[in-house]
């Protein structure tokens, strides 16, 4: 027997990522990707079981209305006591994403960070890597950067991981922001029709699926094989505030399970348009000391490569996460 969500999303009706609506006749306005939507998005910033309290033991300046907010008085490199652990997790579920600057930490000390918010990751993808602990990125002419594209991290992997910790350790003095989105805002924000379209419909990841132009074919068939595409659901719940959120990306997501392949394809493309409205968006300028701190499982971030052929040095620990639901 066929799944409902799937007699939904095959049948005659016409969704908004269809593109048969420009062959139809249709006037531009009512043509898929191109419809204009007057008046305000409704956002909300927490979840509806959710109380917007204040924070007592820290500043916090938002950088949008729904995600982003930079946090003051806090040292990163001092120990946390459990009150002050508690109200930052708080806040690092109501804003997604933090940014603490003029942050003199060691790289020991991030990762004493990281810890407290679970267990480490592995995030090296090379053969025989050590266990657990901080990758560097370094970005330079010789080595320009690949992650000017919309994604959430390492979605190719049955655990993708629950948050990041990024230091800044050298950049350009203008240019490498990096920009955020809310996945779960963009999902609130789509048509009733689509919402009830998604329900049930998974899709497949694949940590090699864009790496062909930069990576040799021996060493994405070795990647593939430690770490074959794995099925998510395309929309999952975060686990701690049970909100829905948009979970495909534009560098992991191959394809929607169980959908003719062009038709996938439109709706990926659509999903992705939706992630990239401004509205659910806050734009991060990085100075020396920034930390970022955000959720792997309620974002997606891009990585604006502009500031060539200037360099950028970045340390990054990743926290383990859980299989998406």
């Amino acid at each position: 027997m066929t799944a409902p969500h799937l007699t939904i999303v095959e049948s005659e009706q016409r969704l908004p990522w269809d593109q048969a609506g420009a062959e139809a006749g249709l006037p531009p306005a009512d043509r898929p990707g191109r419809a204009v939507r007057g008046g305000p998005r409704r956002l909300r910033r927490i979840g509806p079981n959710q109380a917007d309290r204040p924070y007592r033991r820290f500043g916090l300046t938002p950088l949008s209305p729904v995600i982003g907010a930079e946090v003051s008085g806090v040292d990163l490199g001092a120990p946390l006591d459990q009150e002050l652990r508690a109200e930052l997790r708080r806040a690092f579920l109501e804003w997604k994403v933090l940014f603490f600057r003029d942050q003199r930490i060691t790289q020991e000390q991030q990762t004493a960070f990281a810890r407290l918010w679970g267990e480490l990751e592995q995030q090296s993808l090379a053969p025989g890597a050590p266990g657990p602990g901080v990758a560097r990125y370094v970005k330079d002419a010789a080595n320009a950067g690949f992650e000017n594209a919309w994604h959430a991290d390492m979605t190719g992997r049955p655990r993708p991981a629950m948050a990041f910790v990024l230091r800044l350790l050298d950049g350009p003095e203008v240019g490498g922001d990096t920009l955020f989105t809310d996945a779960g805002a963009a999902y609130d924000c789509l048509p009733a029709e689509v919402r009830s379209a998604l329900e049930g419909l998974r899709a497949v990841h694949d940590l090699t699926a864009t790496m062909g132009r930069f990576v040799p074919a021996d060493e994405i068939a070795r990647i593939r094989e430690q770490y074959p595409p794995v099925s998510h659901p395309v929309v999952r719940t975060h686990p701690e505030t049970g909100r829905p959120t948009l979970f495909v990306n534009s560098v992991f997501t191959d394809r929607i399970e169980g959908m003719e392949p062009e038709r996938g394809e439109q709706l990926l493309q659509y999903l992705f348009r939706q992630l990239q409205a401004p509205e659910y968006q806050c734009r991060f300028r990085w100075t020396p000391g920034s930390v970022a701190f955000w959720d792997n499982r309620a974002v997606q971030h891009y990585a604006v490569s502009d500031y060539f052929p200037a360099g950028r040095v970045t340390e990054r620990v990743a926290v383990a996460g859980g299989v998406p639901f």
